[in-house]
């Protein structure tokens, strides 16, 4: 009997010690994923910030630099396209293209001495440019958050306990294809 009550309780630990790992895995990765949320968010809101600052920025642009309507245009629609935008794929691709339209707007500047000067616009790039490097940070952060991720999920034997519970890999937050290539400005028009 007492052989018996032996084997029971080497049993009752082992199931014990394999369910408690189980828990222990599918808990880390719930706590990962959470993470990864929690960066995402962060562009999030860095990415609403700057697309409350743009139509200020617009606003004042346009006082100064009327004719540039296009410039305009492209801006309201690339910021369009973000606010619509799910999936960190399709942010990131939304972002490049704001990020440039932008950059054309601020260019603009550059023809107009008055508006270069103007308190308003000053501090509109200023605090726009302090989002970009915050926008920047929570990718870098993000990108951190989803490898540590997605090297959990992938690595043995994690990846067994991914599979069972549903986890797949996230994207990583990259440039969209041809965000290196600086926009070109062309005023002679």
């Amino acid at each position: 009997m007492k052989k018996s009550m032996i084997v029971l309780l080497v049993i009752v630990l082992v199931i014990f010690a394999i369910g408690g790992s189980i828990i222990s895995k599918y808990n880390a990765l719930v706590s990962l994923s959470e993470q990864v949320n929690e960066a995402e968010s962060q562009i999030e809101n860095q990415l609403q910030r700057r697309n409350d600052l743009i139509p200020n920025l617009v606003e004042t642009v346009k006082g100064y630099a009327s004719q540039e309507k296009e410039i305009f245009e492209n801006v309201a629609d690339a910021r369009s396209k973000l606010i619509g935008a799910t999936g960190i794929t399709e942010k990131a691709e939304a972002d490049a293209a704001l990020s440039s339209s932008l950059s054309r707007l601020l260019a603009i500047s550059e023809s107009y001495p008055e508006l270069k000067s103007n308190e308003n616009f000053i501090q509109l790039s200023d605090e726009l440019a302090g989002t970009e490097n915050r926008i920047a940070v929570a990718r870098q952060s993000y990108n951190g958050v989803a490898r540590t991720f997605n090297t959990s999920v992938k690595q043995f034997p994690m990846n067994i306990f991914a599979g069972m519970f549903g986890f797949e890999t996230v994207n990583y937050f990259e440039a969209a294809e041809g965000a290196e290539t600086v926009p070109t400005v062309d005023f002679t028009n």
